[in-house]
Parts: C-alpha cells; sequence; structure tokens
C-alpha cells in the first residue's frame, strides 16, 4: 500500500461514524453516549422494530426494577425532550421496558434518523484487506456488510461495536452441545425461550406432559407458569430435568438477593418442587429425542444410568444461547476457548468457577479487540455464561464511547452499582455475598468474591 493511499484512508476514517450492531437496550445506549459525545454513529437491526429480541419474551417480568434498566445518558437525552421516568422501583415486563423506555429513546430525534431496522449484518472486513493482511489495517475504515429488503449493501465505519446479543442464537437441549437431527426433526414441538404459557400460547400447553430443561431463569419463569396452567387445567404435566445435581444451586439467593422478585423466583420454584407439582431429574444429560405418533421419549444420562421420560408432549428448553461469530470472521477477536466470551472477562464469569449475578467493574480496557476500534459488549461479551446484567452493559459501553472519543481518563473510571445476587458459588463452595470477606484471598475466588462485593478490591 502506498503512502497517499494510507493518508487518505485514514483522513475517510475520521469522518466515519461508529457503526452499532444490536438495536436493544445496550446497542441503544451506546448511541446515546455517542450523541452525548457529539459522535455520528449508525445502528443496525435485524428485526423490523428496535429490540427485536424482547418481543420474544415481552410477556416476562424482570426481576430488576426501572432503576437498573435505565440508561444515565439515554435518560438525560429523553428527559430533555420532556420525557417522564417510570418509577424506579416498578418491576417492567419485557414489552413495557420497549414501550415505555426502549422506543421512545429511538425515535428521538437526535437516534432516529441513524437507525436502520430489518437489516442483518453478514459480515464485517476491514476495507480492502483481509483478516490475514496486518500492515496499515488499523488505519483503514471497517466495512460493514448487510443484507437489507433481500438485497446486499455495504457501509463504512469508523469504529464497530457489536451490541448484537446472543437471544437468537440458543443452546440445543442436547447435553453435548450439539444440533442433532432427532432434535431438529422435532421443531414443531420444542420451544427455545419461554414462551407465554399463560397467554397466546395457553392451548399448546394445557393438558399436555411438558418437559421443561434447563435451570436459569427463562426456565424458572416457565415452570412457575406451568404450575399456574396446572392449577387451572389439572390434566397438564410438569417434568424438569437440569444437569445440576442440586437444586439448592439453583433456588439462589432467596431472602438474601438484593432483587427481591429475583429472590422470590427462588422461593416461589422451592416450594413447587417441594409441593410435587413437577417430577424432577437432577443430574440428567440428554442426548436423545425419538417420537411415537403423539408421544416424545426423552433419553439422558442420570448418574451414570440410562434413563428415558416417555409421553412427552411438548418440551421447552432453556439452556442457554451463545454468540454468533460468523459475521466477525474477517475481523480478528479474541474469545475465550470455552465460554466464547471476550478473553479477559472469562475468570470473572466463567460458570465452572462460580455462579455469580454480578461481576467486578469492567470497561474498555478489558472488552478491547486485538482489532483496532472493535467491541464486543452486553450478552454477547458474556459468550455463553448465564449471569449478564442489563446495567453491566451500560457501563460497558460508556467506557467503550469514552475511548472511542478520547476521554481515556473517563474510559478507565469503570464505576459499576450492581444488586448482590445473596450468594454465590465458587468452585462448590458457597460464598455470602453480604459479608466483608477477604477478597483477596487466593487467586481461584478473588475475581468472583470481588464481583458481588460491590467493592474495588482486588481490581
Amino acid at each position: 500500500m502506498s503512502e497517499c493511499c494510507s493518508v487518505n484512508a485514514k483522513q475517510v476514517a475520521f469522518k466515519l461514524p461508529v457503526a452499532i450492531i444490536g438495536g436493544g437496550p445496550i446497542g441503544l445506549a451506546a448511541a446515546a453516549h455517542l450523541v452525548e459525545r457529539g459522535e455520528s454513529f449508525i445502528l443496525f437491526e435485524a428485526a423490523n422494530h428496535i429490540a427485536g429480541n424482547i418481543e420474544k419474551w415481552k410477556h416476562v417480568r424482570l426481576f430488576s426494577p426501572w432503576q437498573y434498566n435505565i440508561n444515565k445518558a439515554a435518560k438525560k437525552l429523553l428527559e430533555d425532550y420532556g420525557w417522564v421516568a417510570p418509577p424506579d422501583d416498578e418491576l417492567p415486563t419485557g414489552g413495557e421496558l420497549v414501550e415505555n423506555y426502549l422506543k421512545p429513546l429511538a425515535q428521538l430525534p437526535d437516534i432516529q434518523p441513524n437507525i436502520y431496522v430489518g437489516t442483518r449484518v453478514v459480515a464485517i472486513s476491514r476495507k480492502g484487506l483481509s483478516k490475514i493482511k496486518t500492515a496499515g489495517r488499523e488505519k483503514l475504515p471497517f466495512v460493514i456488510h448487510v443484507e437489507r429488503d433481500g438485497e446486499r449493501q455495504t457501509f463504512e465505519a469508523n469504529a464497530v461495536i457489536d451490541a448484537s446479543g446472543t437471544w437468537s442464537n440458543p443452546n440445543p437441549a442436547n447435553a453435548e452441545g450439539v444440533w442433532t437431527s432427532d432434535e431438529t426433526s422435532l421443531g414443531q414441538h420444542i420451544v427455545y425461550g419461554i414462551p407465554d404459557v399463560l397467554g397466546s400460547h395457553r392451548d399448546q400447553y394445557k393438558g399436555k406432559k411438558v418437559l421443561v430443561v434447563g435451570s436459569g431463569h427463562s426456565a424458572i419463569n416457565a415452570l412457575l407458569d406451568l404450575e399456574k396452567l396446572k392449577a387451572e387445567e389439572p390434566t397438564t404435566e410438569i417434568v424438569w430435568v437440569i444437569r445440576k445435581s442440586s437444586l439448592v444451586d439453583v433456588y439462589g439467593g432467596q431472602e438474601n438477593d438484593s432483587l427481591q422478585e429475583r429472590g422470590a423466583l427462588g422461593i416461589r420454584l422451592q416450594q413447587l418442587v417441594e409441593n410435587g407439582h413437577a417430577e424432577v431429574h437432577t443430574s440428567f444429560n440428554l442426548v436423545r429425542f425419538s417420537q411415537q405418533q403423539d408421544a416424545i421419549t426423552v433419553t439422558g444420562y442420570q448418574d451414570g444410568e440410562l434413563v428415558r421420560i416417555t409421553g412427552i408432549n411438548e418440551v421447552i428448553s432453556n439452556t442457554g444461547s451463545r454468540p454468533d461469530m460468523a459475521f466477525l470472521r474477517e475481523v480478528r477477536t479474541l474469545m475465550d476457548p470455552s465460554i466464547e466470551s471476550v478473553d479477559a472477562l472469562a475468570p470473572l464469569i466463567d460458570p465452572n468457577i462460580h455462579s455469580c449475578g454480578t461481576v467486578r467493574p469492567h470497561g474498555e480496557r478489558e472488552l478491547r479487540q486485538p482489532e483496532n476500534n472493535l467491541y464486543i459488549v452486553g450478552a454477547k461479551s458474556y459468550g455463553r455464561a448465564p449471569t449478564f446484567l442489563m446495567a453491566t452493559g451500560y457501563e460497558q459501553v460508556r467506557s467503550v464511547v469514552a475511548a472511542l472519543t478520547g476521554d481515556w481518563e473517563s474510559a478507565a473510571k469503570v464505576e459499576l452499582d450492581l444488586p448482590e445476587t445473596g450468594v454465590c458459588s465458587i468452585a462448590g463452595q458457597k460464598i455470602e455475598t453480604t459479608s466483608n470477606k477477604d477478597c483477596c484471598s487466593n487467586d481461584l475466588t478473588r475475581a468472583a468474591i470481588d464481583s458481588n462485593s460491590n467493592s474495588t478490591c482486588c481490581s
């Protein structure tokens, strides 16, 4: 590459916007921070409206109140146009989050003209260079390849913030993490996510034998809704399988949880189990589905023995999600090999070590990729780890935007006020997060304990 071309590319890149991928809470928060700092942006949302992923669980009530769900920069922009924030202590549903916050934010005149809905990002590259070429690549703009209205288009950007999330890319129910033909063939009987059991999907589940797979909050919500349905339709049967060996790990902090609704989920779940309203299988690793007429048989290994659960009519699979890295193939990324999170975050969130719902404050420094000006944020930055909270993503993008605009002092000042889960499991040991334990006692527990103490110890 000649020197003149390098200079020209840099001059063009200087005037280019920041590209944001994903029009959910974190992507729109990034847009708000860029507007606050007077920087241009373009935002791509694959759905035909903003927050397309939330639309799939709009009936679900969040366990975190409004105070944790509204980004500060976004709130300031909205209030400049007369918007009144909902009460801090109220718990919105996903639909209310969209209607009362995200839609008004996306419709602001500083933001709306820069949003492209119905636009799926299919590839990102450096202009004129493949991934393998190193010399001069940081001076070249990114090229964003998208599909829109059935056609391919390209946009150029000076930086990329990938906030595309993981919700639309669920893990299979199969314990090996592989999509098998027997599972995919049952697509009309398996829902990945949180169906509206008491509403629009009621007829699909009433009077049926329903299998729920998973142990996270999505699975808990599904189980509790099925319990209500069973009370109204007594012939409904509930079967629950989890890979964990202990239900105590699933119940969470309960009364000790700083988020009352999150703690209440664990309490209600324990009551469901103790009242015998569900057939429960722990230590169950599902390996195969088979169907005969209208009944599904689920086969798995339980404590080393092959077990078959018969007569299943419908399956709700809540085994988490995984990041889609396909469109990032031509840029340089560094992700943890096991949980597929941003590499520097892995020691803080790895579920093999701990199950904390909060994490040590982190920002641009931890999120930066080998590709200059490329950042993966939000739930996607956590990869397959299930403990992401919206407030974490808001602080991530605040720090990232500060760095992109040259405010390195602000980028480095990462502060995160998160509610404590009440209990944190670290390498099989329960840690009460409300106590002032020495979070620097050993390397294994350091990050996990610190992530729940809301302190800056060990940072």
